[in-house]
């Protein structure tokens, strides 16, 4: 199985808080045991609704593979930045 991708976490997360609420009001149960079987059941909808969700047919992009530079090429290297406000840092 693969990982869930932000929308099956989002709409899964919102099924469980919705749902869950939905059934506490709609219950008016005020027992521990009421209580914790509309939780686990608002719990087991929003993985419901998160499995179930169609996920995305298309390769995501990755960026291009960078090559070393050969032996013709230099090797840049950047030089230090020093801009104002760089003798505050270093104490003097």
């Amino acid at each position: 199985m693969q990982r869930p991708n932000a929308a099956q976490l989002a709409y899964g997360s919102a099924t469980v808080v919705l749902a869950t609420v939905a059934l506490l009001l709609l219950s008016r149960t005020t027992t521990t045991l009421g209580i914790t079987v509309i939780s686990l059941a608002g719990l087991l909808l929003g993985l419901l609704v998160a499995v179930t969700m169609p996920v995305r047919t298309t390769a995501v992009k990755t960026p291009a593979r960078v090559t070393p530079p050969t032996a013709d090429e230099p090797v840049r290297v950047p030089a230090a930045r020093v801009g104002a406000g760089a003798d505050t840092r270093t104490g003097s």
